[in-house]
């Protein structure tokens, strides 16, 4: 090659890694505007699911050429979906190599290009194995989905996302029942008839995010489908031994190894029936939300690791001035004299088991407090459905963190978290969500922090400041830099784990021993089982049984 020539190829290459949309440097940045999404449930027990997204492609992004559409399961017909842009037909469509189940839409022509906005829908038609048993009446199905979300590398910006049921055809407006909203929904759904007669629940969140997961459901009686397409659980789902396991244990050990792992699992399935300490029974009564549970009864009811409740109560009996601790590892607590008057039933017993200095004797106090408050909680759920309940409680979770993370400065976060803090704890990934929100800027503790932080100076008070913006005076709060203030957060759950509980397996056990205790076994030769199924943590590949969820999709 002439020298000439290599300088004219070093420029082509140069001006087309220059170029936004070129393949060496894809770069997908993007607003998801605006969502629609109607979730037909069709008579023969199958789901459709018709998107209409609307985006805006950001003007130094790449051309926005594929969209991922997570589907809830692998049992959906490839052949079932279409595509469009603008109403223009698009045909490239395939199993998606990013979302696992999900398929990929090619805009080709149609891309949309940098700066540019455009209507894509796609409509999946034929989705089976998404309904469950109601886990409250045995006459009706369930029907669970969330709809597909994007990645948050990718999507930025608010999302005015709908989300409308449709129910069977034959369902009466009077039958069906709608599961607690995601927050930011109207707990109640709109409701109406669609042009071809059914029952449709419409909710609408115009300030939604398009890179989070939202869980709708509903439930209608299960004799507008066929019966063999509600999913009942397995005998192995029952007693929670994963078949799978099983065999590939047969083949590689053979009937001896099986044996062993039928006991291994048997014995991995009793460890997590140990962690169960809510008696089942309130699983199984009536209708309707209880409200008006405290934060460590609602922990008690989504059965929190007990761990966790006792941090719960700490943190409750040192805000009320009823304790202030002495040493963190392993826990110690100096108990106020006289108490405040304001204390519930459990939160004297906690104190008074933390005045036995004997561990093995706190350790058992603190196990009949558990067992008196978990009885307590179930007998408020007589009368009151416990899934309704919990998906109300995980709401008020969910509206907690979302105030936390929308404040605008360190003080009103510090101030939202305060405030919140027994319900945020309870969210499942409260410890990463806790470092991650505060971990730039500093964090104003309140005034009651130095009682629950043996490390944080006891001198430290609020000093009166001038707030213009309030129109008066105020305090300056005490304040840590974030990471020590979440890494202390952190440390209160675990010092109860090391140093009071001990193995939590063990202590969790013996509560169980008597709010739920095993079963006696019977000669009956018939038997029943309730899947609880009226919704359900779908991690991204929708591994529950049954689940009509979708899982993360977008941007490739």
């Amino acid at each position: 090659m002439k020298k000439g020539q290599i300088k004219l190829v070093f420029l082509i290459v140069v001006l087309l890694g220059l170029l936004p949309g070129s393949a060496l440097a894809q770069t997908y940045s993007f607003s998801l505007d605006r969502e629609i999404v109607h979730v037909l449930w069709n008579e023969d027990g199958s789901l459709s699911i018709d998107y209409q997204f609307f985006f805006s492609n950001d003007p130094t992004a790449s051309p926005l050429d594929f969209v991922d559409v997570g589907v809830p399961n692998a049992n959906y017909d490839l052949a079932s979906v279409s595509a469009d842009v603008n109403g223009n037909p698009v045909y490239d469509i395939e199993a998606s190599p990013y979302v696992s189940p999900g398929v990929a839409v090619g805009l080709g022509n149609y891309a949309i290009q940098p700066g540019q906005s455009s209507n894509v829908n796609v409509f999946i038609g034929r989705v089976e194995r998404v309904l469950n048993p109601d886990s409250d009446d045995s006459n009706y199905a369930s029907a669970v989905f969330s709809p597909t979300w994007f990645g948050s590398e990718y999507v930025h910006g608010a999302t005015d996302l709908t989300v409308s049921f449709h129910m069977p055809p034959g369902v009466k407006p009077e039958e069906p029942r709608w599961h607690s909203a995601p927050a930011g929904f109207p707990e109640t759904p709109e409701t109406s008839i669609d042009g071809e007669g059914r029952v449709t629940y419409t909710w609408r969140n115009p300030q939604a995010r398009g890179d989070r997961q939202y869980l709708f459901g509903a439930s209608f009686p299960s004799s507008y489908v066929p019966a063999a397409t509600i999913q009942r659980p397995s005998i192995w789902e029952k007693i929670g031994i994963d078949p799978g396991a099983l065999v590939g244990i047969a083949l590689c050990s053979g009937f001896g190894g099986l044996i062993i792992a039928i006991i291994a699992l048997s014995m991995r399935s009793t460890n997590k029936r140990k962690l169960q300490y809510m008696p089942p029974k309130v699983a199984i009564e009536g209708h309707g939300i209880k409200r008006g549970l405290t934060a460590v009864e609602a922990a008690l009811l989504l059965e929190q690791p007990l761990d966790k409740v006792l941090t719960m109560i700490l943190f409750a009996v040192i805000k009320k001035g009823a304790a202030e601790v002495i040493k963190r590892d392993p826990l110690e607590l100096k108990v106020a004299d006289p108490l405040p008057e304001d204390l519930r039933p459990y939160e004297s017993q906690f104190l008074a088991a933390f005045k036995n200095t004997k561990p093995a004797e706190r350790t058992r106090q603190l196990g009949d407090m558990m067992v008196e408050l978990v009885k307590e909680v179930s007998a408020k759920m007589k009368g009151f459905s416990r899934k309704e309940t919990q998906t109300y409680y995980q709401d008020i979770i969910a509206r907690a963190w979302a105030q936390v993370e929308a404040a605008d400065t360190p003080e009103m976060k510090s101030q939202k978290y305060e405030e919140a803090m027994e319900w945020t704890m309870m969210d499942g990934d409260y410890e990463e969500r806790t470092r991650r929100v505060f971990r730039q800027g500093p964090v104003f503790v309140p005034m009651w922090w130095p009682r629950y932080d043996p490390s944080f100076p006891r001198t430290a008070t609020a000093r009166p400041i001038s707030t213009p913006a309030a129109g008066g005076g105020g305090l300056t709060l005490p304040h840590l830099p974030g990471s020590d203030f979440a890494a202390s957060m952190v440390r209160g759950v675990e010092s109860f784990s090391s140093g009071v509980v001990g193995n939590l397996t063990e202590f969790t056990s013996r509560v169980t021993d008597k709010t739920n205790p095993v079963p006696k076994p019977t000669y009956s030769s018939s038997r029943s089982y309730r899947s609880s199924s009226g919704g359900c943590a779908c991690a991204c590949a929708c591994a529950c049984a049954g689940c009509a969820c979708a899982c993360a999709g977008g941007g490739r």
